[in-house]
């Protein structure tokens, strides 16, 4: 089970970190994913952490340069560092997981079977 949160209230240029806690099968290694939902639109990937590629990340190019994956292996969390936050960056984030996902399919959240349920990011200008 995974368990976001983190979200909140922050003025445009601000910084927020999310969390995402894993429970249960933590001794599997699970592709790690956090995706957004803002108000009338499709859900949308934000950036991942696989297992597979030695713990490489991918980042979406609309928040490249500003967010963070990382994970700790240790705390069994993920965590998503949002840095110079912007009023488009507003939405619900959402943690994904799935064991072994690919690189192809790692932006598609059809793909992810287990699913927190959403922390609330809002940005104001």
């Amino acid at each position: 089970q995974l368990q976001a949160s983190g979200g909140g209230l922050v003025q445009a240029g601000g910084s927020l970190r999310l969390s995402c806690a894993a429970s249960g099968r933590t001794d599997r290694r699970y592709d790690i994913a956090w995706f957004r939902q803002a108000p009338g639109k499709e859900r949308e990937f934000v950036a991942a952490i696989i297992w597979s590629g030695g713990g490489s990340t991918y980042h979406a190019d609309a928040v490249k340069g500003r967010f963070t994956i990382s994970r700790d292996n240790a705390e069994n969390t993920v965590y998503l560092q949002m840095n110079s936050l912007k009023p488009e960056d507003t939405a619900v984030y959402y943690c994904a997981a799935q064991s072994s996902i690919s690189r192809l399919t790692m932006t598609l959240a059809r793909y992810y079977r287990n699913w927190g349920q959403g922390t609330l990011v809002t940005v104001s200008s």
